[in-house]
């Protein structure tokens, strides 16, 4: 046995080595756009140049992925992100189908929901990647039991477009578009970039605008700040969020506090249901008198935001998502 190992180890020092996946020297950079484009140049690079290519996630783990991986996302918002960048999926969550409603081939597998993905089928499949949400408590849970399989994974947060920029940067090395990085981060970056201006020119700067965000559900309504993705977008925007002065806003929704801010716009993201969201809504807020007498409802400047904006990720529309607000909050710096 000593003598036969011997032998083997002497054969993969002759032969260069056997660390494939693992070897330091087949690692790619990582990084933004301009890791990108040193790493891939081209509309794609021949299969016979692409080696396999170390990505991070946003834990700043870092795994090696190998060229043409088995993919499975456990979030629907990833996977469309994942196909944004030329991959091609072997298993989804039900909301890939259900929600974004992904164009995707029959023998793609439905490996269970976001908050309960079904291990067993996800080790049946046999993946090289697994990208997780890094937000879902339940696919942080599978993470050691994936990577004892020998399944590398990765997990994203994705709340501003600097954050789907990075996570596009990393799929796109995996797949060596560095085109669909230009069509599907570089472009809506720009047309961000081309909204602010406007806006710049548009706003006052002695008044923000006041806003209150709230996010709908069902059972409940809470305010949010800048820990929602529209919430971010309204403070690049220049807005001032009500909820700021108002912590308690975040756990308790105060009708009473409203009324005392007074805001100029009122902006509604809903989970779930919409149709039960806004029910709910409306049960315990709109019915009341005082809430008429808002400006923001008055001059009928409530908003209930589009899903596909501001509740799943805008992946290529983050320009969109951008323009939406800006044409309500400052219209004249819009006008054709």
């Amino acid at each position: 046995m000593k003598k036969t190992l011997v032998i083997l180890l002497g054969l993969c020092l002759i032969l260069g080595g056997c660390g494939g996946k693992g070897d330091p020297a087949a690692k790619a950079e990582t990084g933004m756009g301009s890791s990108l484009q040193s790493t891939v140049s081209g509309e794609k690079m021949p299969e016979n140049k692409i080696t396999d290519v170390t990505i991070m996630d946003s834990t700043g783990a870092e795994v090696t992925v190998t060229q043409n991986p088995r993919v499975v996302c456990l979030y629907g918002s990833y996977a469309d992100a994942w196909l944004l960048a030329g991959g091609e999926l072997i298993g989804v969550t039900e909301d890939a189908v259900k929600d974004h409603q992904l164009d995707l081939p029959e023998d793609v597998a439905i490996i269970g929901s976001v908050k309960k993905p079904n291990a067993e089928i996800i080790l049946s499949l046999d993946p090289d990647l697994v990208i997780l949400s890094l937000d879902t408590a339940a696919q942080q849970d599978l993470l050691p039991l994936l990577e004892n399989a020998g399944i590398s994974c990765v997990s994203y947060r994705v709340d501003t477009v600097d954050d789907y920029d990075f996570m596009m940067t990393q799929f796109c090395q995996v797949t060596g578009r560095s085109d669909l990085y230009e069509t599907n981060v570089t472009q809506p970056v720009e047309k961000i970039e081309e909204v602010k201006e406007r806006v710049r020119e548009a706003a006052d700067p002695e008044k923000a605008p006041q806003v209150l965000l709230m996010r709908a559900f069902s059972t409940g309504i809470k305010a949010k700040t800048d820990d929602e993705l529209a919430g971010v977008i309204l403070k690049e925007l220049g807005c001032h969020n009500i909820a700021d002065d108002h912590p308690s806003m975040l756990e308790d929704l105060s009708l009473e506090a409203v009324i005392l801010a007074d805001p100029d716009y009122i902006f509604v993201t809903t989970m779930g249901s919409e149709e039960d969201a806004l029910a709910y809504l409306d049960s315990q807020i709109e019915a009341n008198p005082a809430w008429q007498d808002l400006t923001a409802v008055k001059e009928e400047r409530v908003f209930v935001l589009p899903k596909t904006l501001f509740h799943y990720k805008p992946n290529e529309l983050w320009g969109e998502s951008y323009e939406y607000l800006a044409r309500i909050l400052y219209a004249d710096g819009f006008e054709e």
